[in-house]
């Protein structure tokens, strides 16, 4: 063996029992009782109170590199490590070049290869110019594709009209390929009033629930029409939770996700000038964050991610919300984020694996991570539920010094993580 990593306390389907697992060449190879007799070049016990998960997979992050400033791989990738998280999925745009042809899909993993220390995979981006040009990128290895159904920020990644929606969802459905929605109406959001000023409520009503709600009946309807596997971004509205559900039960082939933002604040308490909490969808009122709980606990929600999305602290408004770059910068704390907010609501660490690896994991395709079993990947954490700290977002590996959770307190620590069996991560105490 080349890794044994022995603890008290492992998820093992769904449940949290002594074990022992034995990796070899990156893969889980044994499972057995603590103290079974493997031999093994690296041989650890994780520290009492920790629980050896699955390595979390993140499918929704913004590393926008190459071609800015706003945050780079290695940069992403070691503030991934340091969440317990061992796989990222890079979104294709805000990057020079955004990933909408096969050139840009292979500059992007040159630039990956070289600076990460977490696993990195790609969606595909769908805008008007590559319609009728997608199968070269899904054979070139993108895990899907993703679209939007308004402005995206960014004059190199338009958004599709609806007609070019339906052409789109037909083309991946073609590929047996996933469809990644970013949800949100061009027209209802070009009929809403512009954010002025310093009131977050004036940013709240430039992006209203109806366009959610619009753009998620458009995106349900197409996909019954095209069977298209669809899947919702950010969900942060609870007025379209009860298309979403309908559609699940009538075998429309959808999943949703929503972020550990929607899930942690609410309008009501978000500052005058806060610009860091500005994030498109919008973060909305406390009543529908406790209707997102209620939809991850039901199933209409399949699953947490963090929507990492940073920029230089430049862009972030200056207390302005008509100047505000809308992103949350979250990598790091995207775990430690959700499980505060699930264990207070009396969850556990098999719901948050759950949400934050094995349903991501099978959304982007991975068959061998997000669950720890033989065969598996050795794709592990060891993350403590119970300590807590308060977040210094100066202290944070992300490129940029900026986050709404700036001060907060966040419960868990993730102690070390190990990707293919490497460790990538050992905070101090720690053995080797």
């Amino acid at each position: 063996m080349d890794l044994v990593l022995r603890a008290e306390r492992v998820l093992l389907g769904g449940e949290i029992r002594p074990a022992a697992v034995a990796v070899a060449q990156g893969t889980v190879v044994d499972i057995g009782p603590p103290d079974a007799a493997y031999a093994a070049q690296d041989d650890v016990w994780v520290p009492a109170g920790a629980v050896l998960l699955p390595g979390f997979v993140d499918t929704h992050v913004h590393i926008n590199a190459p071609g800015t400033d706003w945050e780079g791989f290695a940069t992403a990738t070691e503030a991934a490590a340091r969440a317990g998280i061992t796989t990222v999925v890079d979104m294709p745009l805000d990057s020079v070049p955004v990933t909408t042809t096969v050139e840009a899909l292979r500059i992007k993993q040159a630039a990956a290869q070289s600076d990460s220390c977490v696993d990195v995979a790609f969606w595909g981006g769908v805008v008007p110019g590559n319609l009728g040009a997608l199968h070269p990128l899904a054979e070139a290895g993108v895990r899907g594709f993703k679209c939007f159904l308004a402005d995206s920020g960014n004059p190199d990644f338009p958004h599709l009209s609806p007609a070019q929606f339906r052409a789109a969802a037909a083309e991946v459905a073609a590929l047996d390929a996933v469809l990644l929605v970013h949800a949100e109406s061009h027209a209802v959001l070009a009929a809403s009033p512009s954010p002025s000023g310093a009131g977050y409520a004036s940013f709240l009503a430039s992006r209203p629930d109806s366009a959610e709600v619009d753009a998620v009946a458009l995106a349900l309807d197409t996909a019954r029409s095209t069977g298209v596997r669809l899947h919702l971004v950010h969900v942060s509205s609870g007025q379209t939770l009860e298309l979403i559900a309908d559609a699940k039960a009538a075998g429309v082939a959808v999943t949703a996700e929503t972020c550990p933002h929607y899930l942690t604040f609410a309008a009501e308490t978000i500052p005058d000038g806060a610009t860091q909490f500005a994030a498109c969808p919008p973060i909305r009122a406390c009543a529908n964050r406790d209707q997102l709980w209620s939809a991850l606990a039901d199933g209409t929600l399949d699953m947490i991610v963090s929507d990492h999305s940073p920029c230089t602290p430049e862009l972030k408004g200056d207390g302005d919300f008509r100047d505000v770059f809308a992103g949350i910068s979250s990598l790091q704390l995207s775990p430690r984020a959700a499980w505060t907010q699930a264990a207070e609501r009396g969850f556990g660490l098999a719901d948050l694996s759950r949400w934050m690896s094995e349903r991501p994991a099978r959304l982007a395709g991975f068959t061998d991570r997000g669950h720890i079993s033989v065969g598996a990947r050795a794709d592990l954490c060891a993350f403590d539920p119970d300590t807590a700290d308060t977040v210094h977002a100066a202290e944070l590996r992300h490129r940029h010094p900026v986050s709404p959770y700036d001060g907060s307190t966040l419960r868990g620590g993730v102690l070390a993580t190990w990707v293919a069996g490497d460790a990538v991560y050992r905070s101090a105490g720690v053995a080797a």
